[in-house]
């Protein structure tokens, strides 16, 4: 039986079920004696009835809708529809006859009673039917799930389980006592977290399911914790910031990720101010190939800018993220940028084409061993290339820029983090010359970008060890790579010019605890089937970050997530002579004498030498 055919089945189901509402509103209404006036009326109302009834079901759509899928929502439909057919019909009867011979009374409350009643009834007893009758052959053949969590989220994860034919739900486990011994779709809860180990056993599951998306860092860890010792596997949901409307269906489920164990409570955005500031807007990122530019060129494509312009010297990058934007955003006005932002000439072409009104400046060289012996490199690109679009974005009357920073401009002891601090103090030095505002935004590492640990880790995992930590106690501050690009454009409408923004970022997490935690999700045990060998601090490598300077006194903002660090006193004529003579330095390749003016314009930098200790090949057992 074909769609078609299985809707007009059910349409004439309904119609049939309205005939005889009706005529049972008569009967009832008549105490089940009609005499040849009643029935005259009754016969005679009938077909008006029928064809009224008719159309109103049809045009409720209750036709389409899966006997097998009935819901609350069905039943709202079929109240509305009862509703309005017997207003309908009451109009339709009056205009025919003024409603004689018809029961005002069985019209107006026996016959919508009748209705709801028979058109919801073989709904629901079908869904029963349907869901129980197969249950113990389907569970026999289907893959046996237990559910951490009996909320929301593990409410929906089982219907729809039970709906679909791979998983077949034989319990839950939730901490909360009000639970205890109820079903839910008829899928009893077994007990608590604690009794995992026992109920799986018990149960015969054969995967584990964490249905918690709003659940805590300190509670996705226990339970996580908890799955591991089963030896089952196991699978999440996405937090419940990254589920699209809130909807939870096994087509969510994925592997664990270290983002679950290290994140921290969903962020809350004002959407409404981002959309505003954003929307219809002229929008340029550059660095937008790399993995900060191209999720923020996602973000800002959803919000539906008038244009996007990407700007990247990879040509690789720049080709991957025009390609995922296009595909993703076909409507989306797009501009590929293949441009180097130290190129004065190609960036001033480049802001001519676009003309951009809000600026996200995230081009720069981060990794820190590296750029310790390229120190041209490192001032050419993060340093004047900040100074070349940032005088580009006021000369072309961009409303906004927006600087990406990184802790690691606090206090640094390394290139990288001292061209950084530069290019804040340079873009600080940019406020009140032109109509721009200029915004720094601040924050530490982001769990999965380009260079971070985590796809190193990843690919040591792969490999079978060992892993390498450079020391045990070292620490970094880590956010989700689209946290920090929600964060970085809530900063951006939120800035009013000069400010230094830094994102709350939470406790510091230990690199060796990282280390064990995805060891430890990729199926085995550190120190036992993956090493961890640890080989000494790298070059500028400090053991613990900070995110501001003490100076720059933290005061709270309109977001409790970002913090605005008030700037310290600024030698102008300092920053724009150590600019003048870093220009020199580069010309000249003169790395002794960047040394000089990054040391200059930023006073505490303690460059680290390389490591006083040779390589310890200390291992975790």
């Amino acid at each position: 039986m074909t769609g078609t055919d299985r809707r007009h089945l059910v349409l004439l189901h309904d119609v049939l079920m309205a005939a005889l509402a009706y005529a049972a509103a008569y009967v009832v209404r008549y105490n089940f004696d009609l005499g040849g006036k009643e029935w005259t009326g009754l016969v005679q109302s009938l077909p008006l009835a029928v064809l009224v009834q008719g159309l109103v079901l049809w045009r409720s759509g209750l036709q389409r809708r899966v006997w097998r899928f009935t819901s609350v929502g069905d039943l709202v439909d079929i109240v509305r529809a009862a509703v309005l057919g017997v207003l309908t019909l009451s109009a339709a009867l009056f205009l025919v006859n003024r409603l004689h011979a018809v029961p005002r009374t069985s019209l107006a409350i026996m016959y919508p009673m009748f209705l709801i009643g028979l058109l919801g009834a073989p709904r629901l007893l079908f869904r029963l039917w349907t869901e129980h009758s197969l249950r113990p052959i389907a569970g026999a053949m289907q893959e046996k799930v237990l559910l951490l969590g009996a909320g929301r989220a593990g409410e929906a994860l089982a219907r729809d389980m039970l709906r679909q034919g791979r998983y077949f739900p034989v319990g839950f486990l939730d901490d909360r006592a009000a639970l205890r011994g109820a079903r839910i779709h008829g899928v009893p809860v077994l007990g608590n977290l604690d009794q995992l180990q026992q109920v799986a056993g018990v149960s015969e599951a054969e995967t584990l399911v964490i249905a918690a998306p709003s659940a805590s860092n300190s509670e996705m860890q226990r339970m996580v914790r908890l799955c591991e010792a089963t030896g089952l596997p196991f699978r999440t949901l996405p937090r419940l910031d990254d589920l699209v409307s809130g909807q939870v269906n096994i087509n969510a489920l994925r592997e664990v990720a270290i983002e679950d164990l290290l994140g921290r409570e969903p962020v809350s955005l004002d959407w409404e101010a981002i959309r505003d500031g954003l929307q219809g807007k002229i929008v340029m990122v550059t660095g937008g190939g790399g993995s900060i530019g191209s999720e923020l060129c996602r973000q800002i494509a959803r919000l539906g800018p008038a244009r996007l312009a990407v700007v990247d010297n990879s040509e690789f990058n720049l080709y991957r993220a025009e390609a995922e934007l296009r595909r993703s955003f076909p409507q989306l006005e797009l501009l590929a940028c293949l441009a180097d932002v130290g190129d004065a000439l190609a960036v001033d072409y480049w802001m001519r084409q676009a003309r951009p009104q809000v600026v996200f400046h995230a081009a720069a060289y981060k990794h820190v061993p590296m750029l310790q012996s390229l120190v041209r490199a490192a001032v050419q690109n993060n340093v004047l290339g900040t100074r070349t679009v940032a005088l580009a974005a006021s000369e072309h009357g961009c409303e906004t820029f927006v600087l990406i920073s990184t802790d690691k401009a606090v206090r640094p002891t390394n290139i990288m983090g001292a061209s950084k601090r530069v290019a804040e103090l340079l873009v600080q030095l940019m406020k009140g010359r032109s109509a721009t505002r200029f915004v720094v935004v601040r924050f530490g590492n982001v769990l999965g970008s380009a260079g971070s640990v985590v796809p190193l880790f990843q690919e040591q995992i792969a490999r079978g060890g060992p892993v390498t930590v450079t020391h045990p106690a070292i620490t970094r501050f880590f956010m989700t790579i689209p946290e920090a690009c929600q964060l970085i454009m809530q900063a951006a409408v939120m800035g009013r010019g000069g400010e230094i923004y830094v994102l709350e970022m939470g406790a510091p997490v230990r690199i060796a605890y990282l280390a064990e935690q995805m060891i430890r999700l990729s199926g085995r045990s550190p120190g036992v089937d993956v090493k961890i060998v640890y080989t000494g601090l790298r070059p500028g490598e400090k053991l613990h970050e900070e995110l501001f300077y003490d100076a720059e006194r933290l005061a709270p903002t309109a977001h409790p997530m970002i913090h605005q660090a008030l700037p310290q006193a600024l030698d102008e004529a300092l920053v724009a002579r150590g600019l003048e003579e870093a220009d020199q330095a580069c010309a000249q390749f003169d790395a002794a004498a960047l040394r000089r003016v990054l040391r200059r314009l930023v006073p505490d930098f303690q460059e680290g030498d390389a490591p006083s200790i040779s390589i310890v090949q200390a291992e975790v057992v």
